[in-house]
């Protein structure tokens, strides 16, 4: 792929695995769906060999909030999954071993920041150390954007219940940018937007049907950051 080249590439519910519907009831036809939006954006090639290595980080340095360790996780395993995955460096490990460098208050947000790190003969030499030819950092929330409906549970002698009907919306935004250790440049960046209406309906027992909008987030997330960085 070109230098400077825009991709955006769109996923709909229909027509790919990014959308998820889960039937509530037998007697009910509402689905609990999400739809996920992908986009890439290249500003320098990219390739791997088996041996060498990227590591994925989540940003932590906002105060309103910190990127999830869990769906760090996440799109690593997904990255590394497969014939064609990737070698990850575990975030934990990496982080030990690079302390205090990658820390909330002293990690690099920019690549000007990194050139300045890659200055300093020991944080360079640890990096060497690793083999990351790419380092990958990850920002982002889900959030709970709507919800509505009402819910009312009882208890009597004869034992008790709830009933109603409950929805709510979730919406998961991320963003990964590519950083590559050869060159100390980024070389690009995918971002995600997933979202999606789940639902609770209560006929003596509350039944959630929940829309995996941060799983598929990740899934996305992480299929087009493996093929990204191989090239393709």
């Amino acid at each position: 792929m070109r230098m400077n080249m825009r991709m955006i590439m769109r996923m709909n519910i229909n027509r790919s695995s990014i959308l998820t519907c889960l039937p509530l009831l037998l007697t009910l036809t509402l689905p609990a769906c999400t739809t996920t939006e992908i986009d890439e954006f290249r500003q320098g090639e990219t390739s791997i060999s088996a041996s060498e290595k990227i590591v994925i980080l989540g940003r932590r340095q906002n105060n309103n909030y910190e990127t999830e360790g869990s769906f760090v996780n996440c799109v690593a395993n997904i990255v590394s999954s497969g014939k064609d995955g990737i070698t990850v460096v575990p975030e934990q490990e990496f982080l030990d071993a690079m302390f205090p460098f990658f820390e909330p208050r002293t990690a690099p947000m920019r690549t000007t920041h990194l050139k300045e790190l890659m200055s300093v003969e020991v944080a360079e030499q640890k990096l060497e150390e690793f083999g990351v030819e790419y380092i990958v950092w990850l920002d982002g929330l889900t959030q709970r954007t709507d919800g509505g409906g009402s819910m009312s549970c009882v208890i009597g002698p004869g034992g008790g219940g709830c009933f109603g009907f409950g929805t709510w919306t979730d919406d998961s935004n991320f963003e990964a940018e590519i950083w590559d250790m050869d060159t100390q440049e980024s070389v690009g960046s995918i971002s995600t937007d997933a979202n999606g209406q789940s639902y609770m309906p209560a006929i003596v027992i509350p039944i959630p049907f929940i829309a995996r909008v941060e799983a598929n987030a990740c899934s996305g997330l992480g299929n087009q950051l493996k093929q990204f960085i191989k090239g393709s």
